[in-house]
């Protein structure tokens, strides 16, 4: 499901994976933010809860998606069909080493406080985007150092790691699997200027790595 909303000039985008996982993405136009949430599912022959979720926290370049005016004006013919992106952009890995206090994220994003609300232990962000945010004038109370910084050996990946009960570094993968990245614009004699008359689809893949302080929270991250 896609919907914008031109007055907070914000855009969602919420995909049901196969294996039930529910990811959603938030572009926040006004303070420059995009917000990745996974609800996953579970396994509770492993001992899990019901669901973890996780939210990764970047900074939005406008490029990246189309504006929240133009998707608001999308209409589609055929709500069952199963749709192709036209172009596949690269994977996008990032490394996220720091954490967001949920308590204060609204200060980031109004959005945060809502699509976070069942991640409020598992905010992730990135040290360069926390420093363009804070030149942006985001008060520095919204961000916390990760404990992985102060690990004088290094972590392993969480795939490496035996015991359940060891910190280590986690990877999340999530995939965008289709979203309106473009605007075409057509060319016509009766009109000077180029006109708006479509949008372009793209597919976007992303991995994240971030700290956990149990092997446990990372039961999915089998590879070494």
């Amino acid at each position: 499901s896609l919907q914008a909303d031109s007055d907070a000039d914000s855009i969602s985008l919420e995909l049901r994976k196969p294996d039930g996982t529910l990811v959603s993405f938030t572009a926040d136009f006004k303070k420059d933010v995009k917000i990745f949430r996974a609800l996953i599912l579970g396994e509770l022959e492993k001992g899990q809860s019901q669901f973890q979720a996780l939210c990764f926290v970047t900074r939005l370049h406008h490029n990246e998606i189309i504006p929240s005016e133009a998707m608001a004006k999308l209409r589609q013919k055929n709500p069952r069909a199963v749709r192709q992106a036209e172009e596949v952009r690269g994977l996008e890995h990032l490394h996220m080493d720091v954490a967001v206090n949920f308590s204060q994220g609204g200060l980031l994003s109004p959005h945060l406080r809502n699509v976070c609300a069942e991640a409020a232990e598992s905010i992730y962000t990135r040290q360069e985007d926390v420093r363009f945010w804070l030149e942006q004038g985001v008060d520095s109370s919204v961000f916390e150092a990760l404990p992985e910084a102060t690990e004088p050996s290094g972590l392993q990946r969480c795939g490496q790691v035996g015991d359940s009960g060891r910190p280590c570094i986690c990877r999340y993968g999530l995939s965008l699997a289709w979203y309106p990245c473009l605007l075409k614009y057509c060319h016509s004699r009766d009109r000077p200027a180029p006109y708006r008359c479509g949008i372009r689809s793209c597919q976007k893949n992303y991995s994240f790595d971030f700290y956990v302080p149990r092997r446990q929270l990372c039961l999915w991250d089998e590879e070494p």
